[in-house]
């Protein structure tokens, strides 16, 4: 007997048990533009669509999908997540937005990359969590960013079910005649706490950025982690340093134990104000040293604003690997082989992960494949680049567009102009006859590059090609380009 699958035009929903009715909990597209919603009970929703779908939540398992993506989020994005049940992640992007280029580019990447998995997000960026909330939920399409400026231009507009209020306190106030946020924002304190107390005063105060909210960030049970509490509020840099390295010797005892080094930590700083400050720093590779490590982290301490005072720090180790021993010399007299991993995890933290890389040849016929970014300490991968064709220095990248004087089809210039300077060249080689790559693009099929290594009056070195072999059209548009420069 086989089946089929539904199609994406069927309605599905989620049910689950509210008290001891079944309701439905959760509803694609389909079923909201057939007149299903959240809270509808489940006997009504089979009877307004036939063939409905019905999947029985399994709120157990969705807590443990949370949980799962919050730890990714956590390792990847920030130190500082916690979730919000049942649906939601809330990340403290504070002084980490700049490592991925601003905070839109940020917010891009989280939802290229959970759309890469299946998962879709609505993602907003707000002064504070309860804004961030309820923009997510009522502005986001997929990603909105609020500025400080606007807050309370955008939110006054906002639903009051977006101020995260008990459920059955939404109806009741819509039956009051409150439909936005503004207008509960704008009516008397007293006579709403006197009805449905404090709550609603509260989630103002919170969602306007009045008052600050408590954030607890999760910790996964199996990473490594120490902890540590004050009596009296600490504040002093000197006194934090000092503590930094009393964390940073106690989790190098639990690494030990358990073999690993670290290759990401995280500092978080709890003040008595419920703000939490943080810091990130990465290795190139796992790390173990104490006194290491102590200085990577002491070099941030200036960022970390401390407040009325510090009253926790913690100090996790969210990514650590085996730690491999190696000999410092050798017993053979091999010359030593320097580890410059130090100076790459100082200057990798200061300026950024990404910002610091070297290059490596790819099996490539054209140039500009023939090379990418890798990691710093990323293992040799053996290939090289051809070496009866040298290649320049630095490459243009794209090429940009010279007019020369030139004998076709397989002479080189004997001038060309680039950037409005006119250059006569004096000494020249080639051409190196270089193919497209017919199995990656269609256009490349019939594609041919001449290449020549040219030298001008002056002695500067130039990397020229024509596009095209000079006599077919359908090889390239014959005209020619600087792709390089020679050192």
């Amino acid at each position: 007997m086989g089946a089929s699958a539904p199609s994406l035009d069927t309605p599905l929903v989620l049910i689950g048990h509210q008290g001891r009715r079944r309701v439905v909990l959760a509803a694609d597209q389909s079923a909201r533009r057939a007149g299903l919603s959240v809270g509808m009970p489940a006997t009504k929703a089979q009877a307004l669509v036939e063939g409905l779908i019905i999947y029985d939540a399994d709120p157990e398992a969705d807590s443990d999908a949370l949980r799962k993506l919050a730890v990714w989020m956590q390792r990847h994005y920030s130190p500082l997540v916690t979730m919000h049940h049942p649906d939601g992640l809330i990340l403290d992007i504070t002084g980490v937005a700049h490592l991925f280029d601003g905070e839109t580019a940020m917010l891009k990447e989280m939802v290229r990359k959970l759309a890469a998995v299946g998962c879709g997000a609505r993602i907003a960026a707000a002064p504070s969590y309860g804004a961030a909330f309820a923009c997510a939920r009522c502005i986001a399409n997929p990603i909105f960013l609020l500025e400080g400026t606007k807050l309370a231009a955008a939110l006054d507009l906002l639903p009051i079910s977006a101020l995260r209020l008990p459920a059955e306190m939404v109806p009741a106030l819509k039956k009051l005649g409150f439909e936005r946020i503004g207008e509960l924002n704008a009516t008397a304190r007293a006579p709403l706490a006197l009805r449905f107390g404090s709550v609603i005063g509260l989630r103002l105060d919170q969602v306007y950025g009045r008052v600050t909210e408590p954030f607890d960030p999760i910790i996964p049970p199996q990473v490594p982690h120490v902890r540590r509490n004050f009596a009296e509020p600490i504040g002093a840099p000197e006194t934090i340093a000092r503590y930094v390295g009393v964390l940073v010797e106690q989790l190098a005892a639990l690494l030990e134990v358990k073999g690993l080094g670290a290759r990401k930590l995280d500092l978080l700083f709890f003040r008595v104000d419920n703000r939490i400050e943080a810091i990130r720093i990465g290795t190139s590779r796992p790390v173990r040293d104490i006194k290491r490590l102590t200085k990577l982290l002491c070099d941030k301490i200036e960022g970390v604003d401390p407040g009325f005072g510090i009253e926790t720090m913690t100090l996790t180790a969210y990514v650590a690997e085996p730690l491999a021993y190696r000999a410092s010399t050798s017993s053979l007299g091999e010359a030593e082989t320097k580890d410059v991993s130090g100076l790459i995890d100082t200057l990798s933290n200061r300026i950024g992960e990404g910002q610091l890389y070297r290059l490596t040849p790819v099996e490539s016929d054209l140039p500009e494949r023939a090379v990418k970014r890798v990691t710093p300490m990323a293992p040799a991968t053996g290939a090289n680049w051809p070496p009866h064709w040298p290649r320049p220095s630095r490459l243009l990248d794209p090429p940009e567009h010279i007019e020369t004087v030139a004998l076709l089809p397989d002479h080189p210039p004997a001038a060309f102009t680039w950037r409005g300077l006119r250059r006569r060249v004096a000494r020249a080689d080639g051409p190196e006859r270089v193919f497209g790559e017919w199995w990656k693009a269609e256009a490349e099929k019939n594609a041919v590059r001449d290449y020549f290594q040219v030298e001008d009056d002056a002695g500067e070195r130039y990397w020229l090609f024509r596009a095209g072999d000079g006599e077919d059209c359908k090889t390239g548009s014959q005209k020619w380009f600087l792709h390089g420069v020679f050192a």
